[in-house]
């Protein structure tokens, strides 16, 4: 040993670390993090939905890379000057823009204890896997899905989309896809989805390497389903084509109007026709939490794969979605990789049984489950149940109000969370209420009154009201719709 001696360039008298030099004023810091956080979440409704960004702080956050240390609390500082009061908004009451979840104050301090331990929930024996394990148990249970199929929490439902068409493509491709790749197919490979498909579905099956016209896109009737038999007929054409049909999509709330598929019919279409079924469920499987709602999820339990969200209608923070599927075999073969690594052991850290690696894309994966593991023990499914409940009594108290309002009209049915409406007037001109349709909601967004987003239904320009929020209450829609209507009066006015 007294031969062995270091480079000379090697200095190891001042070793650094990034722990704090001063622990007590970290945590005392970390303290008035919490408080502030908590009374942030606690006067919620007392501020503007969203407002602006100023250009003064869009300057403040274009500095040059910091070379040198701050301060913690004078960062912290600058966290409470210039980003705590622009949030895009989704925790406020009003807030029902796209489908976004609220997040929770145990939720916030669930991700505070994920980031503590830090672990890397790729593999490897220790206790977060154990955690995602058991949430993963839960979301089976809950969904009335197989017991015995396999599970992965995602970053959200176009991760969760992705991972299921990934097994689909190939376990339906018919050969050794991950070795020999697309171009050993002998007949190009085709999915089918309603025109109302979320569009992560298609950036899936591009990044699959199908190409968007690999995904067909069927019609939907009235209710905004897919119409079974466009379907029929689409695939049988593409058969006699030469076309390899794999993939039937099943849609659990679209996310323009929340319609649901008939999901029992397509797996019995699925079933019939030796096709995949997989359920685009991120917001709506989740009905099927509520017992008065679930008859409308009935053939969930029937798809080879499903993706769902848990950031958006079981209210936890961001990011945490879900897949499910049926064959566990077919889930690890699509993503099992060997390596010398991460070759698994008898004993000791590397060994253990749980390798979600083998299940998808990441093999770093953060502590997800632990918000996911919290939140369900502290409110308990059933309160679940009775929020999203609460929400479709909401919309369709919104649709009542909607209905009964003459300047306003409603632009499609509402079957489950979502109220698609736009201000009319005594105007009959479709081009014009488009044009004062967009300014409402601009106005709405700007003044911090609500966050609605918008959608296009049958080429007319919609306000698009998705409910996912465990803050909203009966006034707070009685107050959208009288604001909507002086909005779109004063708009009309000032046109004429």
């Amino acid at each position: 040993m007294d031969d062995l001696h270091p480079d000379e360039d090697v200095q190891l008298e001042n070793e650094e670390s990034l722990d704090p030099k001063d622990w007590e004023a970290m945590r005392v810091l970390g303290h008035r993090m919490i408080e502030d956080m908590m009374s942030y979440l606690e006067s919620v409704r007392e501020r503007p939905v969203w407002q602006p960004i100023p250009a003064s702080v869009k300057q403040k956050l274009s500095i040059p890379l910091p070379l040198n240390p701050q301060k913690p609390e004078d960062i912290y500082q600058e966290f409470l000057d210039y980003i705590l009061p622009h949030p895009m908004g989704n925790i406020h009451p009003r807030f029902w823009g796209w489908v976004i979840g609220t997040g929770t104050a145990l939720g916030m301090l669930a991700e505070l204890l994920a980031a503590g331990m830090n672990p890397n929930v790729g593999g490897a024996d220790h206790v977060a896997n154990y955690v995602e394990r058991q949430v993963l148990e839960w979301c089976k249970e809950m969904l009335g899905y197989p017991m015995e199929a396999s599970g992965l929490l995602v970053s959200g439902g176009s991760m969760a989309n992705l991972v299921g068409l990934t097994v689909a493509r190939n376990t339906m491709s018919g050969f050794d896809i991950r070795r020999e790749g697309l171009g050993a197919a002998q007949k190009p490979m085709t999915f089918y989805g309603s025109v109302e498909t979320h569009s992560s579905n298609q950036k899936a099956v591009e990044l699959l390497g199908l190409g968007s016209a690999a995904l067909r896109q069927i019609p939907v009737n009235a209710e905004f389903q897919i119409v079974l038999p466009a379907l029929e007929v689409t695939v049988s054409k593409d058969r006699d084509d030469g076309f390899h049909p794999i993939c039937v999509i099943g849609n659990a709330g679209t996310v323009n109007t929340g319609a649901i598929d008939d999901l029992r019919a397509l797996a019995d279409f699925s079933e019939r026709e030796g096709l995949w079924f997989h359920i685009d469920g991120a917001f709506g499987a989740l009905a099927a939490l509520s017992p008065e709602l679930r008859p409308l999820l009935s053939g969930l339990e029937r798809a080879d794969s499903l993706a769902f969200d848990l950031h958006k209608w079981m209210y936890m923070p961001y990011e945490i979605g879900c897949v499910l599927v049926r064959n566990e075999a077919n889930h690890r073969c699509a993503f099992l990789m060997s390596a010398d690594y991460l070759t698994h052991a008898e004993r000791g850290l590397a060994g253990g049984p749980l390798w979600f690696s083998e299940y998808g894309p990441q093999l770093s994966r953060g502590f997800r489950a632990l918000k996911a593991w919290m939140s369900i023990k502290e409110h308990g499914i059933k309160k679940y149940g009775r929020l999203i409940k609460q929400n479709v009594d909401q919309a369709r108290y919104l649709t009542y109000l909607v209905d009964n309002a003459p300047q306003l009209e409603r632009m499609a049915p509402v079957s489950l969370n979502i109220v698609c409406f736009r201000f009319k007037g005594g105007s009959s001109d479709d081009v014009d209420l488009n044009s004062i349709n967009q300014e409402i909601l601009i106005r709405l967004h700007e003044q911090g009154i609500a966050a609605p987003s918008y959608t296009t239904l049958s080429g007319n320009y919609a306000l698009r009201v998705a409910i996912t929020n465990h803050r909203s209450r009966r006034e707070d829609f009685e107050l959208l719709v009288r604001k909507v209507i002086r909005l779109g009066e004063d708009i009309f006015s000032e046109r004429m």
